[in-house]
């Protein structure tokens, strides 16, 4: 099939676009949009964290569930949001907690992560398309295969990604992933609902440069403009 998508990455996953259930999945979105189901991102956004972050230059991989599913919000990456887009309230967590983990000043204004995933960060939703309105409407259209391909993949063919998990959903990948290769960071997820309850304190930024570092990988520069 044509996807449009970073050259490498289309490399290591054509097996997945020519399998039967991405068929099936393509044939859902288009379906969807002939019903006039408006679905988040849009058709060049749903691929963007894999533009952003070529294969060879994954040093990590944050999952996150699906897209947001408000106006304006979703653009490819797991928990980020384009600038001039009031960041939602999960997000908002992980800035407390980047300003109180390495002491950055962080403008709570600017929810667009595209820095982190520039510099090899894969944010990476479970899910790569959602239904306007309708959380996880998508989770069963066939994406989370795929996305599964995605982390096996990584985990097979690179060492020393780092993989961080927050919450429960995140952290059934656990399973995917050859942790005698790679490393794990676990905590509660950054939502309003259960922040206090592990993530805030967690230290996740320092936690994942302390793991380049010792792995001989350029740390990432977690501040945003």
């Amino acid at each position: 099939m044509n996807v449009q998508i970073e050259p490498s990455w289309k490399e290591v996953l054509k097996d997945e676009f020519d399998a039967p259930y991405f068929t099936e999945l393509v044939r859902l979105l288009k379906a969807e949009k002939q019903a006039g189901r408006t679905i988040y991102p849009s058709g060049t956004n749903i691929f963007n964290a894999f533009n952003h972050t070529p294969f060879d230059k994954v040093k990590v991989v944050i999952i996150g569930q699906d897209p947001y599913h408000g106006p304006g919000q979703a653009h490819g990456l797991s928990f980020s949001v384009p600038k001039g887009i009031k960041p939602p309230p999960s997000l908002v967590n992980i800035f407390k907690e980047l300003q109180s983990d390495l002491g950055l000043q962080v403008n709570m204004s600017n929810g667009d992560l595209t820095p982190w995933a520039d510099q090899g960060v894969l944010l990476l939703n479970a899910a790569l398309t959602v239904r306007a309105g309708e959380p996880m409407s998508h989770a069963n259209a066939g994406w989370s295969e795929f996305t599964n391909a995605v982390i096996r993949k990584i985990s097979t063919l690179k060492s020393h990604v780092v993989f961080v998990l927050w919450g429960k959903f995140a952290q059934e990948k656990v399973n995917l992933i050859d942790t005698s290769k790679h490393f794990i960071l676990k905590s509660t997820h950054p939502s309003p609902l259960s922040a206090n309850y592990g993530f805030l304190g967690s230290r996740p930024f320092s936690k994942t440069n302390e793991q380049l570092v010792k792995a001989g990988v350029q740390p990432i520069d977690w501040s945003l403009a």
